[in-house]
């Protein structure tokens, strides 16, 4: 099968028939301002919930399998709050990914009058999307399932329920750094409560478990004896069952393990992407570079802001990214 080149849809663009403005209306009830972006989208929805979901499960096991139950009270303090607050900014990140809009387009700015105000020169020319009936910035893409153009778009990520954009990639970068170094937190913790507790607790407990008829029967003689019978329970390492705490921890296993390595990758991958300033959708298609280079750090500043602070690392700090040029649509 043939390839055909990238810049082939775009020469098709530059036709002036092509535009067509006379058949692009705005949307008939406009966004107020404020109002909050939101995908109305059933996988996304149902991902983010699943997302919720396995954080707060892990709290759960972090908690009230390991930490609440634990006799040093000095590591369950640091655990606990090192644990939260790693939790607390990692779904922050993920609420702000998900509702800041990523930069999407104005819907059905394609008409004549837009055109005009552009003050087109000869030999300029802008682009529009036949799906949304807007006029394309440079480097802007359409997504089918936002149903919008977004500048600079990376990808659409179902787990945060919205593009990946101009506006919010700071806060996915953020939200996969946080649920990877939760992930992490979690699986060293389990790793220490699992070697803590069968060298103590867990051997006696399961000891007492695997009592045969001889032992048994000795058991009850001790207690005519008045001897100190065999310790077959304790609860210093878990409240729950020894069955029912090994499963938690298991599944937490699973989960830390998972999201600690598909979370490493994306973080990896997006901060390669800022810092070569080349999206996603650019990677794959292979797209002609034709925007000015800049320095590695200039990319990190205009995706976290300027200038480099505790800000970056925080997902209720705005990056300042500028207004918006009214001339980033023409080429």
């Amino acid at each position: 099968m043939m390839l055909i080149p990238t810049h082939h849809f775009r020469d098709i663009e530059r036709k002036p028939e092509y535009l067509q403005p006379e058949k692009c209306i705005p949307p008939p009830h406009p966004s107020p301002v404020g109002t909050m972006w939101f995908i109305r989208d059933g996988c996304g929805i149902a991902c983010a919930i699943v997302t919720w979901f396995l954080v707060l499960y892990a709290e759960f096991v972090v908690l009230f399998v390991m930490l609440i139950p634990s006799r040093d009270y000095v590591y369950s303090i640091i655990n606990g709050i090192v644990f939260n607050l790693l939790a607390f900014l990692a779904l922050a990140s993920h609420c702000r990914a998900m509702l800041t809009d990523p930069g999407a387009v104005p819907k059905g700015n394609a008409t004549k009058e837009f055109i005009e105000s552009l003050q087109l020169k000869p030999g300029q020319v802008v682009y529009k999307c036949p799906k949304c009936c807007s006029i394309k910035p440079d480097r802007a893409h359409h997504c089918s399932v936002c149903k919008r153009c977004i500048r600079k778009m990376d990808h659409h990520c179902p787990w945060v329920n919205n593009c990946v954009g101009e506006n919010n990639q700071k806060y996915f970068v953020l939200f996969t750094m946080y649920i990877a170094l939760i992930s992490l937190h979690a699986l060293i913790m389990v790793g220490f409560h699992f070697l803590h507790c069968f060298e103590e607790d867990w051997t006696n407990l399961l000891q007492g478990y695997r009592l045969t008829r001889k032992e048994t029967a000795e058991a009850r003689i001790s207690l005519q004896e008045k001897k100190p019978p065999l310790k077959v329970s304790s609860t210093e390492c878990s409240s729950f069952s020894p069955p029912t705490t090994v499963i938690l921890l298991i599944l937490l296993c699973f989960e830390g393990l998972l999201f600690l390595i598909f979370t490493s990758v994306m973080f990896g991958t997006q901060v390669h992407s800022i810092c070569t300033d080349e999206t996603g959708i650019e990677q794959l298609k292979k797209e002609e570079r034709r925007w000015a280079k800049k320095t590695k750090w200039m990319n990190m500043k205009a995706v976290f802001g300027h200038p480099f602070s505790l800000g970056w690392a925080s997902p209720f700090a705005t990056p300042d990214q500028g207004k918006a040029d009214p001339y980033q649509y023409v080429v």
